[in-house]
């Protein structure tokens, strides 16, 4: 059965309804709320489901509710633990910690996520449902012979030498108390471009993180492509693929007026 992708939607519950209607994976039901229509297929979410946009409650409902139908059918909906994910598990958490320790000093979580699209709004809404379900979402899973991670990093291979390793470590992190260890996540994710061609060591990188953690290629999100092409957001249509096909980047950068798009992974 088919596996699809779409990368950081940030809040806009508009742009992930129109993206699942034209990509026949969700459609109008009969009380007039969205309803999975994809059957057996796979939707992968690449993580930074929150922040920016005007309904990340929204995204997080949709998501959850066509999680349910998917799998009376068949079918899938996952997604990946993104940054901003997890500085919105943060801000809820710890929204008083006032950082000493690192670049933020002297700025609470609270202010942090704000800084970064967090609206207040959203973090009322926030639910004892919506966390746990945050809390869960993996970090590194294999779609086939595909690597899904939301950030072009290497920061993962910090948390471990296998995906099962690496998932446990970062979700012991995003659920549990030490701030410490919260904040060197976090800034860990501000790694982008790891593995991009312009860098001399950017195949090695990519070549390593693959043999550590399996998989023909890598399918990530985190670096909007336009900040790679120079295009402007609302031209961006589909993925960047680069070094020869290993590396797919599906930041369609909807945080930034684009309109996104749905990637199937056997398109490639």
């Amino acid at each position: 059965m088919p596996t699809f992708v779409i990368g950081d939607l940030h809040g806009h519950l508009d742009r992930l309804m129109s993206l699942l209607a034209a990509a026949g994976l969700a459609g109008a039901a009969a009380d007039g709320r969205l309803a999975w229509t994809g059957g057996t297929s796979t939707l992968w979410l690449m993580g930074d489901l929150v922040d920016a946009g005007p309904d990340s409650i929204g995204v997080l409902d949709l998501v959850l509710r066509l999680q349910e139908k998917a799998r009376a059918v068949g079918g899938q909906v996952r997604a990946l633990l993104g940054n901003h994910d997890l500085l919105l598990l943060a801000a809820w958490r710890f929204p008083d910690y006032v950082d000493h320790a690192t670049e933020y000093e002297g700025r609470s979580l609270l202010d942090h996520w704000r800084d970064n699209g967090g609206r207040d709004p959203d973090l009322a809404r926030l639910t004892t449902e919506h966390i746990a379900w945050l809390t869960r979402l993996p970090a590194l899973p294999h779609e086939g012979d595909t690597l899904l991670a939301h950030a072009d990093s290497v920061l993962y291979a910090n948390y471990g030498g296998t995906v099962d390793e690496a998932n446990f470590s970062i979700g012991a992190v995003a659920a549990g108390d030490d701030l410490l260890a919260l904040e060197r996540l976090l800034l860990q994710f501000e790694e982008q471009r790891a593995f991009l061609e312009d860098r001399t060591d950017g195949s090695e990188r990519l070549e390593q993180f693959l043999e550590v953690f399996g998989g023909r290629r890598l399918v990530h999100g985190h670096t909007p492509i336009g900040e790679i092409t120079g295009q402007p957001a609302e031209q961006i249509i589909a993925p960047l693929v680069y070094q020869c096909g290993r590396a797919v980047d599906v930041d369609g950068g909807i945080r930034k007026g684009g309109q996104g798009f749905v990637y199937r992974l056997d398109e490639q």
